[in-house]
């Protein structure tokens, strides 16, 4: 009876077979190589997005940053809702609200409307990248997590390559255009729906009593944005010293703080207070909001790097994000298959603090004249050091809890993430247009620097061409600079970190023993 124990527990429970969980993990993988392409497409169009709807260099940071909030902002509410409905109707369902604001971008008649669609895409995708975590901890336990991990790292690898490269052969061809970078999503969001009712069978766990802390999403929401609002503005629209910062900054603070009491008092608040009882959830939900600044606040800008300092062609700049990746997907998957095997994990959060961080540093030194080679070195390096934190600050957070609270630390850690993501955006997109500006002023004089738009190249002298070049260069080098002691404190954080061995049952038998022992 001993030796037979181990399969009956794992029949009784439900535990999926490996073929069962590779065919639901199908939908949730499609599902998230199209959320991740339609951040990665649009990056190479977004220059040409601009010059064609006359928008400004803070529309193209908000362009970004829309996303990311919407994202921010629901991740916790989608997490809070696994814990109470159908896992799998709520991922359909981002799914679908994602479907809707690809195809209003798609039709988009002016850079108002591109930036409401770019919010509901938010929405979705911050279903998609909060309950596909939540659905693989329900199905796999953490010890088997790894060999998973890795296949979600390839499906992000592909996304993030066939994205820019997909994005730059659109723009580039005159009877597409860049409106093709958000349709293209749209066929493969509903074979992911289809494919997510026929594969995904999960046990559902309702509440008896259900209620959503719809007071504390809003609070968290307003606070976040405030912050992320004046730090998009401040240095542009009025001086980072005056008494715009002082409102917005205190306003914000203020809601958070509200939002912080609310949520010490809810009967299901949206991110349980509780979870930060542990060390190593607090700990690597830091590391991730740091992570999220580094790598989002950098890296986003880098395919207008490659356009306007370097003279590259969208789908040049597409094929110029391939080392990043690479270095990304290769210490994804080979870290995730040595956690498996060996079941240590701390060493991989301390080097992968310590190579992105070297990753920025490095890519501070770039100007309009360093060579692709160099670039695709440094990139190479950063790419090996987010690899290697990303997924497994979830997974460290995840063996950590509870399971009843497998949910909730989640989307905690996702939303985190995005916040540092959005933060990152945003504030370093300030540093960027106020560097612009203020070197467009020297370069050009008062006038040029006012209206702010981001030049459109093909309608330049070469002359003015090699200038702008020099300026965007600079400037991009100056983010890097800016982030790269921002990475480093992710380094602080997980060295506290204690190891704890992973578990050897998944999110649903866990939630089952504990069940049973109270």
């Amino acid at each position: 009876m001993t030796a037979v124990q181990p399969e009956t527990t794992a029949e009784n429970s439900g535990r999926m077979s490996h073929r069962e969980v590779v065919q639901a993990l199908s939908g949730l993988m499609l599902g998230m190589f199209v959320s991740i392409l339609a951040s990665t497409i649009v990056s190479n169009a977004l220059p040409r997005i601009i010059a064609d709807l006359n928008g400004s260099q803070s529309v193209y940071t908000w362009i970004v940053t829309a996303e990311l909030l919407a994202m921010t902002a629901t991740v916790p509410l989608w997490g809070k809702m696994a814990d109470l409905y159908s896992k799998k109707l709520l991922i359909q369902l981002s799914l679908g609200l994602f479907v809707a604001g690809s195809l209003v971008a798609g039709l988009t008649p002016n850079v108002e409307v591109l930036l409401v669609s770019r919010v509901l895409q938010g929405i979705g995708a911050g279903g998609m990248s909060a309950l596909a975590i939540i659905v693989m901890a329900a199905m796999i336990p953490p010890r088997e997590m790894g060999r998973y991990s890795g296949m979600f790292g390839a499906v992000f690898g592909v996304a993030t390559i066939a994205g820019p490269l997909i994005g730059g052969v659109l723009v580039d061809t005159s009877w597409l255009g860049w409106r093709w970078c958000f349709l293209i999503g749209v066929p493969f969001s509903l074979i992911a729906i289809a494919l997510l009712q026929k594969t995904l069978h999960l046990p559902e766990a309702r509440k008896a009593e259900v209620s959503i802390d719809w007071l504390g999403a809003l609070l968290i929401t307003a606070g976040v944005s405030t912050l992320l609002i004046w730090s998009t503005l401040a240095g542009d629209k009025f001086d980072w010293g005056s008494w715009q910062t002082a409102a917005m900054v205190a306003g914000g603070l203020a809601l958070l703080a509200l939002a912080v009491l609310v949520e010490s008092r809810a009967k299901e608040p949206i991110i349980p207070l509780g979870i930060f009882r542990h060390r190593t959830v607090t700990l690597t939900i830091v590391a991730s909001v740091l992570v999220g600044v580094a790598m989002f606040g950098g890296t986003v800008f880098l395919s207008q790097y490659f356009q306007v300092s370097l003279g590259k062609s969208p789908t040049v700049a597409g094929l110029m994000g391939l080392p990043m990746v690479f270095g990304l997907l290769v210490s994804s998957t080979v870290a995730g298959g040595l956690i498996t095997k060996f079941g240590k994990w701390k060493i991989y959060l301390v080097v992968g603090s310590i190579v992105m961080t070297v990753g920025m540093l490095l890519l501070s030194t770039i100007d309009a004249h360093t060579s692709v080679p160099v670039i695709s070195v440094y990139m190479a390096v950063l790419g090996v050091g987010v690899g290697l934190l990303m997924q497994n600050l979830v997974l460290a957070a995840q063996n950590d809890v509870p399971a009843a609270e497998l949910g909730a630390t989640t989307s905690a850690l996702t939303f985190f993430r995005s916040m540092g993501g959005s933060i990152g955006v945003s504030a370093l997109g300030a540093v960027l247009t106020h560097r612009v500006t203020s070197l467009f002023s020297e370069k050009f004089g008062a006038t040029a620097a006012g209206g702010g738009e981001v030049p459109d190249l093909q309608t330049l002298p070469p002359e003015v061409k090699a200038v702008v070049a020099e300026i965007y260069g600079t400037a991009t080098a100056d983010l890097f600079l800016v982030g790269a002691p921002i990475a480093f404190l992710a380094v602080i954080a997980v060295v506290f970190v204690k190891e704890k061995p992973l578990s050897t049952l998944s999110g649903d038998e866990r939630l089952k023993q504990e069940s049973a022992l109270h």
